[in-house]
């Protein structure tokens, strides 16, 4: 066969197969892989550490320093300390009991070990298998179920990595994993997540609010708009309406804003007159905000409290003026700043939390007032940060700058139910939260001066009132704002100092979904040709020394200025008799000449001389000698002719 009939036959082959057939393409990196590279380290379970033994249950993964000077050492170097550093394409192998009471599972480091061998080997007695009571008790699923095994070879692996997973995990707390969003230069105080789980408020301290989107970013964690809503003002507090298509920011500043799902301004409300002395009179708050809150059933009302001692509900569609003002009740007259405020699930009832430690509660009812429904006059010992109602209606949570947490029985607000001290805070928007089934009460805690425990997030069980896990998020920076979504299954706190801030979002991959999952597992766009713009240079001529003009003496005339006598004082002659501000009393400017004309050796006559005489004196020279016009007009010039003094006939 010729060279052209096989070069036919490969062409007429080759035309039935894509372009892109037989090119060499990067194989994408797997779920597990990408998910291993946000993976926490993790501890065996602990009880709550007391002031003697600081354990960390679980520990970021930033802090790799601060985690190995907490952990007890291995006694075997033989063994692997973590077992997510294995090989996640391997078949995890069942756990081995080294101990009746340390149930870690260990794998041997031999490379000649069979794995057979490996697997029959148990050392101590077999954990006890978990009861039937506990796997029906639906209170300890806080996260969704596991799912259930693929196949019939692996179960007896997979049942051993549940019941691991379980004796480590029993609530359920998505933990395994993390990532921070980052972008703010000092602390996080506030966040909101909507209630779909795409997008993402974080307002901080730099007076800055800015917006992620879990549907649009990649792995790079990027946030897509920053606002400043007050310039100058730090942002207090993020609400998302129930719609989520709108969403309030309160800042520092008297007036609150309402900007859309996209980040436009919609409107701000007004301020009211600071020379008003009752504060129902005013149209709106005249001192800086504390709190915000949108109504949770309707979409037209919110709720804000400031510094001037109320709180108001305002009406979205009017901007100009609030529908309702609430003063508390105060112990003396005066103004107290209200620190936080609250509804309740329905939107039936309002919180608000007094500068004087008390707590306030006023039902929404035709012609009600000012006068709370509740009044718990010492609630804490300092400001009050926080309140959430529980979903029952059953539940108050007040959080204080005190550092205490107090869970509240809305029956009986005599005294707390339960009092949980030593969780510090620094921040006044230090806030608290519930689990998605409301078993779980969390909440953050500030970096303490001498402490060595760091910024924690602490779980509290609601039924049995005990803490249950403390969880390290970061060894320098203070955790202020949390949240564990429901949909997404994933907890946010967000965390900072004078430096930095940022929001650690904690997620699993088999118990969350979306958000994280989503933004992660995404690789970043491929750059392309549009992508990459030339940055001209700029030559500027008049930057140079040659065009460069003269230094400016605008701060010199300015601090003159400024002088009274410089500026009072008027300017002095150069030479002459009035120089120095006296006429005559000098005779000169310098020494010299004031010698020569005290000595006679210079005379002037000027001052005593006839100007007629002066003038005539050169009338001979100018005759004898012209210079300058008398030779031009010599020749065609008539004679002069004087008329003869008659004064000697007059005086006859």
């Amino acid at each position: 066969m010729a060279d052209g009939d096989e070069a036919e036959i490969y062409d007429g082959t080759r035309a039935h197969f894509p372009l892109s057939f037989g090119k060499q393409t990067k194989a994408p990196t797997s779920l597990e892989a990408i998910h291993n590279t946000t993976r926490r380290s993790t501890l065996t379970p602990n009880p709550p550490p007391s002031s003697s033994s600081p354990n960390i249950p679980s520990v970021s993964s930033s802090s790799k320093a601060w985690l190995k000077s907490l952990r007890r050492p291995n006694p075997n170097p033989n063994l692997n300390r973590e077992t997510h550093d294995s090989d996640l394409s391997k078949p995890r192998r069942p756990a081995v009991a080294i101990g009746p009471n340390l149930p870690e599972p260990r794998e041997s480091s031999a490379p000649d070990a069979g794995e057979d061998e490996d697997d029959e080997a148990m050392f101590g007695p077999p954990p006890p298998p978990p009861s039937s009571n506990q796997e029906d008790d639906g209170a300890a699923m806080i996260g969704p179920p596991r799912p259930p095994p693929s196949n019939a070879a692996d179960s007896d692996l997979d049942g051993a990595d549940s019941e691991e997973e379980v004796e480590e995990n029993p609530y359920r707390i998505p933990l395994s994993n993390e990532i921070v969003l980052k972008g703010h230069t000092k602390v996080v105080s506030t966040l909101a997540v909507d209630h779909s789980g795409s997008r993402v408020l974080s307002g901080s301290y730099d007076y800055t609010v800015r917006m992620y989107d879990f549907q649009g970013m990649n792995s790079k964690l990027a946030s897509f708009r920053q606002l400043e809503p007050f310039e100058g003002h730090q942002v207090r507090s993020l609400s998302w309406s129930p719609t989520s298509d709108r969403f309030l920011c309160v800042t520092g500043s008297a007036q609150a804003k309402i900007y859309d799902r996209d980040g436009l301004t919609l409107g701000e409300f007004v301020k009211g007159d600071m020379y008003i002395r009752d504060l129902k009179n005013t149209k709106g708050h005249i001192s800086g905000l504390t709190c915000g809150e949108w109504h949770p059933k309707t979409k037209e009302t919110i709720l804000t409290s400031s510094e001037d001692g109320s709180l108001r509900i305002w009406d979205v569609s009017d901007f100009k003026s609030q529908k309702q003002v609430i003063k508390p009740k105060l112990a003396r007259p005066g103004r107290v700043a209200v620190t936080t405020c609250a509804w309740d699930r329905e939107g039936k009832c309002i919180a608000g939390g007094v500068g004087d430690g008390s707590i306030q509660i006023w039902t929404l009812k035709p012609g009600w007032g000012s006068r709370p429904d509740i009044h718990v006059e010492k609630g804490h010992e300092d400001d009050i940060t926080a309140l959430k109602f529980s979903s029952d209606g059953q539940i108050l949570l007040s959080r204080s700058m005190d550092g205490t947490l107090k869970v509240w029985d809305l029956r009986q607000m005599k005294k707390a139910v339960q009092i949980f001290e030593e969780l510090p805070t620094n921040y006044a928007q230090t806030n608290v939260a519930f689990s998605p089934d409301e078993q779980l009460i969390l909440t953050g805690t500030s970096v303490e001066r001498e402490g060595t425990s760091g910024g924690l997030l602490c779980f509290f069980d609601r039924k049995r009132l005990e803490l249950i896990s403390r969880v390290g998020i970061s060894p320098t920076c203070s955790v202020v704002s949390c949240a564990w979504h429901p949909k997404l299954n994933q907890v946010f706190a967000t965390v900072g100092d004078k430096k930095q801030g940022g929001t650690h979002i904690l997620y699993d991959p088999t118990l969350s979904e979306r958000g994280a999952l989503v933004c992660v597992a995404r690789a970043p766009r491929k750059k392309s040709m549009d992508d990459f713009e030339a940055q001209p240079v700029i030559h500027n001529p008049h930057a140079l020394p040659l065009f460069r003009d003269q230094p400016s003496r605008k701060r010199q005339r300015e601090k003159i200025l400024k002088d009274p006598l410089k500026s009072h004082k008027p300017d002095l002659p150069v030479t002459g008799p009035g120089f120095g501000g006296r006429v005559g009393s000098t005779k000169g400017s310098l020494l010299t000449q004031y010698l020569l004309k005290q000595g006679g050796l210079i005379k002037e006559t000027w001052m005593e001389e006839d100007p007629r005489e002066a003038i005539l004196k050169y009338a001979d020279v100018a005759a004898k000698d012209p210079k300058f016009i008398a030779p031009a007009y010599a020749e065609t010039q008539p004679a002069p002719v004087f008329a003869e003094s008659d004064s000697e006939e007059e005086g006859k």
